[in-house]
This record gives C-alpha cells, structure tokens and sequence, in this order.
C-alpha cells in the first residue's frame, strides 16, 4: 500500500524545501510514524516551486502552486503527481483543505481520501452546503478523539456513510531520560514539583489552575508550580493572582518562554503536569508530559480523555472548577504511577509507532471498501 499525504498550505517563498523540515517538524512527524509501521509514504506539499527530497525512506514532493490557483487548476496538479507516483489512498491534512481534496476527486474518482482534523472549526453557515459538498469527498474523516466529531456530524457537514477514525493528532520525540540529571540542569525541585506548558490565555484558564493550586497547597506545602509560556495575554492577572495570594506566593514560577529541548527537561523533572484548557483538539504539551513519564492532571476534556485513556493514566478534573483540580492535584501526588508506567502506556497507545499502526490500520479500511464518486 502507498500512501500520499498532502498538505496545501504553502511553504512560504523565503524558506527553501530543504530547510523546511526545521521550521516546520511536524511536516515529518505524521509521514514517518506511518511509515514505522511498514506503510510505503509519500509527501505532496504546496510550494513556490518543484523539488523532491527523499528523507528517512520518504519522498517530498514540493510542488509549486501559484497563489492565483483556483481549487480546480490545484486539484488537476494534485492529482498528476497522485498518478504519477501512484499512490493507492490519499491522507489530506486539515478539513480547512477540503476544497482541494474535493478537487482531487473529481479527478481521480476512485482514489480514497481521509481527511485529518488539525482543530478546525465548523464552518459559518453560510459556507455550509459547499463544504457538505466537498466533505462528500472524503472516505474517512480522522479526530483526536470521537467526540469532536459532533458538532460536524451536527451541522450535516459529514454523511452517516463517512467512517470516522480516532487516532491522536501526532505524537512525541521527547523521551524519559535521567530525573537527576533534569534536576541539575534546570533547577527545578518541589513535592509534588508540577509543569504547566501553555500559553497564558484565557482559553488554557491559568486563573483556575492558581486557584486549584492554592488550594491544594494546604495540604501539599512542598507543592511547586512552574509554569513555561509563550503568548500571554493574562500575564499581569497571573502576577497580580501570584502577589496577592500568600499560598502562591514563591510557590509559583513564572519561567516564560524556553526553548523545546528545555521543556523536555523540565518534563523529566517534574512529578505531575497540569492544564486547565477549556478545549483542544489534541494537546501536544501533554503528549510531551507523558513521554517523559509525568503524571497527567488535565481538564477532562474530550482530547484528553482520548489521550489518557479516559483517566486511565493521570487524572481528569472539570474544567473551571479549581476544588476539582485541588483535589485531583492532593490525590496524583499520593497515588501517581511510576514514570515507567507512564511512559509505557505512552510507547503502547500514543507513540509514533503506535499512530503509525493506527493510521495503516484506518488506511487499510478505506481501501477495501468500495470507492464512491464525489457529487
């Protein structure tokens, strides 16, 4: 079986494609844990000109798309290179690309398409029967978890006859590594010492996460809190949250923004990792967290439940309500498994190789089913 996964988001013209996989990680991160499990994969990506690069057993064909393109002139050169290396089903990256896969399809009837969901919205009403249309295209549409799926099943955007798939979003390189030696290298200590990673925005609620961690102090007085960030739109709240309140008072660390392999050692370091997301449509910081072998304590939130089994690993609060997570927080710090039990469960359901075998597997179905003509 050969697979094409297509992404028509442009590199941008001052990046040349070799240079890509750089700013861009993930353009690889999805091809070769199918690739892991025995798949043959290709790599179509929209670019300002042509070139192939063959990397880790993969082929990228970087494919200049004009910005004046219309869907159907893109669809037609989609489809050429889809011919050309003939592929046998076609991953399209993104739901916000179905216009495009639409466009292949009318040009290659027979070839399966799955779509992949990267924390799309549901359209405006107004673009609605359109995107039915072109969603029609589609054998399989993939989430993170099944429950993302109903607001589009709601809408009518996705038939009863389009199987939809569960398999995480991506996964992570990070890996257990030494806990002693993360101590040394970034300082961090705490009983329970706990990572937050996330912007500080009102959709991550660090405001709760404060509260639930104050109010879990009182029973956990050696709890630290240290919390690396990008964007922060409620910084000054959180400082002033911090300084007003004597339970987080030098309890809480404000790290800012860190590079990624400083991340992974600050996950190597702690105990626990905590988030108080509202919602995502995977959540790439726990996946990280789990890797190195840290004790979830995350909203119960349908991505999350998808990730930690439901609970199974780490523990689940409702979102909004600190009590919750204080509680969840004062029973992951007496009763959290062992790092090599996170970390396992991690290899067996939410590694690359595990994605990989769920992707072949979701391949595999759409193939042997009957391929049907877009409308």
């Amino acid at each position: 079986m050969h697979v094409a996964q297509i992404n028509v988001l442009p590199v941008p013209a001052h990046i040349r494609p070799t240079d890509i996989f750089e700013q861009w990680p993930s353009l690889a991160d999805v091809a070769e844990a199918v690739a892991s499990a025995g798949t043959r994969v290709s790599v179509i990506q929209a670019a300002t000109c042509d070139e192939r690069i063959s990397r880790n057993g993969i082929d990228y064909h970087f494919t200049r798309v004009h910005p004046r393109d219309g869907a159907s002139r893109r669809g037609r050169h989609y489809a050429g290179v889809l011919e050309a290396i003939k592929a046998d089903v076609l991953h399209v990256h993104s739901l916000g690309a179905g216009e495009d896969a639409f466009a292949v399809s009318r040009c290659l009837p027979q070839l399966p398409i799955i779509l992949q969901d990267h924390a799309d919205r549901v359209p405006r009403w107004w673009r609605r029967p359109q995107c039915r249309r072109w969603y029609r295209a589609a054998s399989g549409v993939a989430f993170s978890a099944p429950e993302l799926a109903q607001p589009f099943l709601a809408s009518g955007l996705l038939g009863a006859s389009t199987r939809l798939f569960a398999i995480p979003e991506s996964s992570s390189r990070f890996t257990q590594g030494s806990r002693a030696r993360a101590w040394a290298e970034t300082g961090l200590y705490g009983d329970p010492c706990v990572v937050w990673v996330g912007h500080l925005s009102p959709g991550k609620d660090p405001l709760t996460v404060l509260e639930g961690v104050a109010q879990a102090a009182l029973q956990l007085p050696n709890l630290q809190l240290w919390c690396a960030f990008g964007s922060a739109p409620l910084l000054a709240e959180v400082q002033q949250r911090i300084e007003r309140d004597p339970r987080l008072a030098g309890r809480v660390h404000l790290v800012g923004k860190v590079p990624h392999a400083r991340v992974e050692s600050m996950m190597r370091a702690a105990d626990l990792f905590v988030s108080g997301s509202l919602a995502e449509s995977c959540g790439y910081a726990l996946l990280e967290a789990m890797a190195c072998g840290v004790t979830p304590v995350v909203t119960n939130i349908p991505a999350f439940r998808a990730l930690t089994g439901g609970g199974f690993i780490g523990k689940l609060w409702p979102r909004g309500q600190p009590a919750r997570l204080a509680e969840a927080l004062i029973d992951a710090a007496a009763n959290r498994p062992s790092p090599e039990r996170v970390r396992a469960y991690f290899d067996a359901t939410l590694s690359f190789a595990a994605v990989g075998r769920q992707w072949a597997d979701a391949y595999a179905q759409v193939l042997d089913e009957r391929p049907r003509r877009a409308r």
